[in-house]
């Protein structure tokens, strides 16, 4: 039993599901009128489908080209339906010395397909005399140092994104030199990924864990926080865990000597004895800064 032909259909595309329905029942030596009922279209659309989306297979030399429009001369099956070779008792071209041979396959026609719709969504949407207008506007409002948005807002029926979008394609010979604040941007900086610090056992976490439980409650976390990019000054932070009481000491850069320092000056302030009560336990990460 044909299935009723779909109302309200959005658009004409065929989808992958009816090129696979297609594909088979030309393996079977169905008609356009058998395959067109089994979709739901005309019959027009599945001869049309076909014609469009065959290739070749053999010569070699022309594999998976479109296959031409005159085949005069060659297979009678190819100039008329079902226009391929798919259903030939000879199928794939066995005991079959005719050339060329032409398939229909669910995949590359939509594959195909796929690439005429973003073909069709690429370039100027526009009439000629429209583009040409437009084009002029966006050299006019460039040459006079205005920003794409400037000049979308002078111009009906253009956008800024329009004005990136055909600059960026090089439309009118334009280029993203003529966007001043586009050649100003400075290029992201990559940073290199820092490579672990090897530390000894004694700086370990289960080192840490093996000092008992209340070692590790009232220890210390310290920690470096960075500024700005491109400023080496950072902050070296210690935060006492039971009252989350926090120093914050200045440093130049991130080297492990200049936290050595500012170390030195807190014990300078405390004194020996002093810092050995107040920091029992400091525990850090990995980072080099924290090597020594």
């Amino acid at each position: 039993m044909s299935r009723p032909k779909p109302s309200g259909r959005s658009y004409g595309r065929l989808t992958r599901h009816e090129r696979n329905t297609v594909e088979r029942m030309l393996d079977r030596n169905r008609s356009a009128r058998e395959i067109a009922a089994e979709l739901g279209r005309s019959p027009s659309t599945v001869t049309r489908e076909v014609a469009a989306h065959r290739y070749v297979t053999a010569p070699r030399s022309r594999y998976g080209e479109p296959a031409p429009a005159d085949l005069s001369g060659a297979c009678p099956r190819l100039s008329a339906w079902p226009r391929c070779c798919n259903g030939c008792s000879h199928r794939r071209g066995y005991g079959c010395s005719r050339r060329p041979r032409v398939f229909y396959s669910a995949r590359r026609a939509q594959e195909a397909a796929d690439a005429e719709l973003s073909a069709s969504r690429s370039g100027i949407d526009e009439t000629e005399e429209g583009a040409a207008a437009k084009l002029a506007a966006i050299r006019d409002g460039l040459a006079r140092g205005l920003s794409p948005q400037q000049i979308a807002a002078t111009t009906p029926g253009l956008s800024a994104s329009t004005v990136y979008r055909w600059v960026d394609a090089g439309y009118d010979g334009m280029t993203n030199m003529e966007l001043r604040r586009k050649v100003g941007y400075r290029p992201r900086s990559r940073r290199a990924p820092k490579r672990a610090t090897s530390h000894s056992a004694r700086r370990s976490h289960a080192s840490f864990l093996a000092l008992g439980e209340d070692a590790c409650a009232a220890a210390w976390e310290m920690d470096t926080v960075e500024g700005s990019r491109g400023d080496s000054a950072r902050l070296l932070t210690l935060l006492h865990r039971p009252s989350r009481f926090q120093l914050a000491l200045p440093l130049p850069d991130g080297t492990c000597a200049s936290v050595l320092a500012a170390l030195s000056s807190l014990r300078g302030v405390l004194g020996e004895d002093g810092a050995r009560r107040a920091f029992g336990a400091v525990l850090t990460d990995n980072g080099s800064e924290f090597a020594d």
